[in-house]
């Protein structure tokens, strides 16, 4: 009885506005009569805003297709309590919890024309047909499906289909979340990067909260406004892509965020705000003082890294071994000693050949103890 009130309640509310979604100390185990589970998600909490835009990032197995199950009900979590608007909805099903979910690869129904396929989610809730033919030509124009609208689902390509199922995720406006599982994966890629945008124009429009699974950093940077980096069942960093450029909070972040990745150099302490990589002392803004000099590494983006004229504090001497040219910036590879570093310059910049200094600013370098930001 209680859980049907519940539901009544939840289908009331949710008709008026999107929702904010808690996920309170979260965990998860496909496997929990093991006496030692191994978990795919460890323990977590963590709030998404209605109306903004998320991406989940991680390596293929780290959790990121599970934590959005949970929240669409398709998974109950092993622990923990998922709400909206402060109203627990863990015990739930996935029709009740009023969420659009669009997957990897397109799920439709082929016996269907493109509109029919489109309009059926409001059909289901019994929206108006003037109602339902304003949004279903909103939809298709965003996505480009207007042409195809009286074609039967069937004869279209996997690249259409894919748009046909996005689109039927994002034809309500009054779901909770649209949750999205590596989307565009099917797409051609001189689209991805049109419906990214047309996304985020939605989102802004309708204040649709949309949560997008990628293992695409350049999907995640150019689509979120926060992004949850994950590795291995745990979320390691959440932020804007501008924080986890800057101040990746661990090594894994510095690796997998960015192209290249950070240039992350084994060193010693060796004084408050010093270490050294080598026998070369860098100057960091970091305070070092009470770190034991264990596992101690120095991180910079090559973006950071400059092209000095002559040796001066914070530069190392490297030999130069490569020079690409990337159109709009030079990637330089040299060696100091054993270690690579990479630097990005001026496309115009002349490049000298043979030894070059490179200049660290302290204030781009990250010091990480035990692969954690200092």
């Amino acid at each position: 009885m209680l859980l049907e009130k519940m539901k009544n309640w939840f289908r009331r509310h949710m008709e008026e506005q999107m929702a904010k979604i808690d996920l309170s100390n979260i965990s998860h185990t496909y496997n929990p009569l093991d006496p030692k589970p191994t978990y795919a998600l460890n323990p977590f909490s963590m709030t998404w805003e209605n109306g903004k835009r998320y991406a989940i990032l991680g390596p293929s197995g780290c959790g990121k297709t599970t934590m959005l199950n949970i929240v669409s009900g398709l998974v109950r979590p092993s622990k923990g309590e998922i709400l909206f608007d402060e109203t627990p909805v863990t015990d739930l099903k996935t029709e009740d919890r009023n969420i659009a979910q669009v997957f990897q690869f397109p799920v439709i129904y082929n016996t269907m024309t493109v509109y029919d396929n489109l309009a059926f989610p409001l059909r289901c809730r019994e929206f108006t047909k003037d109602k339902i033919e304003e949004r279903v030509k909103a939809v298709s124009d965003t996505l480009n499906l207007s042409s195809f609208l009286n074609s039967p689902a069937r004869k279209l390509t996997a690249d259409q289909k894919q748009l046909i199922s996005l689109g039927r995720g994002l034809v309500r406006e009054d779901v909770a979340a649209v949750l999205m599982d590596e989307p565009l994966t099917v797409i051609d890629p001189d689209l991805k990067f049109r419906l990214r945008r047309n996304l985020k124009e939605i989102n802004e429009q309708y204040k649709t909260t949309l949560v997008y699974v990628t293992h695409d950093q350049n999907e995640a940077m150019t689509f979120a406004e926060n992004i949850i980096v994950m590795d291995q069942g745990e979320i390691v960093q959440v932020g804007l892509p501008k924080d986890l450029f800057e101040k990746p909070k661990t090594t894994f972040v510095g690796y997998f965020i960015g192209s290249p990745a950070m240039n992350i150099f084994h060193s010693t302490v060796s004084s408050d705000h010093e270490v050294k990589i080598n026998d070369t002392t860098i100057k960091t803004n970091s305070n070092l003082g009470n770190l034991k000099d264990k596992n101690v590494k120095l991180g910079i983006r090559s973006e950071f890294i400059e092209l000095a004229e002559k040796e001066k504090n914070n530069t190392v001497k490297i030999k130069l071994t490569r020079v690409e040219d990337f159109g709009n910036f030079k990637l330089l590879t040299g060696k100091m000693g054993n270690l690579v570093i990479k630097s990005k310059v001026e496309r115009e910049k002349p490049i000298p050949d043979g030894e070059l200094n490179l200049y660290f600013p302290p204030e781009k370098c990250c010091v990480y103890s035990d692969e954690k930001l200092v």
